[in-house]
């Protein structure tokens, strides 16, 4: 019988997975019902909810993203309650069509049962990554329209 693992390892392997590109396994990582929340997400949804859609969510960024990244600077803190752990890293990102590099901060609240990510709470720098597409006039030009 195999030990649950625990809240810092599941986030280990998301962020792993991750920066190797195995998008099609971090859903995996997720219970049936999960809750994910990019609270700065700029456009598109800022709560998914489900494992499946999460699955979608996983499969459209791996078709589309330009970048690698590279974590970071990486600290975990565990909190009184056992699921529940605070992550902060950086992203060392590698834009590939023009080769830029930079770093993009991250923090993600994780609450993880049986081994399992049930919630999520994403602050990602997702400026950072919009603007070195340079889709940023696109953004604003789109948000001044809704």
């Amino acid at each position: 019988m195999s030990e649950t693992p625990s809240p810092r390892a599941v986030f280990t392997r998301l962020l792993d997975g991750i920066a190797a590109g195995r998008y099609a396994e971090l859903a995996g990582l997720y219970a049936e019902d999960a809750v994910v929340e990019t609270v700065f997400e700029p456009v598109g949804p800022r709560r998914t909810e489900g494992r499946a859609a999460l699955a979608e969510r996983f499969a459209q960024v791996a078709a589309v993203s330009p970048f690698e990244l590279t974590p970071a600077n990486v600290v975990i803190r565990e909190t009184d309650d056992p699921e529940l752990i605070v992550a902060e890293w950086d992203y060392r990102v590698h834009h590939r069509p023009t080769g830029r590099t930079f770093e993009a901060a991250n923090i993600q609240v994780l609450r993880v049962r049986d081994g399992l990510i049930v919630h999520s709470r994403d602050f990602h720098d997702h400026l950072a990554l919009i603007t070195a597409t340079g889709a940023l006039p696109q953004l604003v030009a789109a948000l001044d329209h809704r």
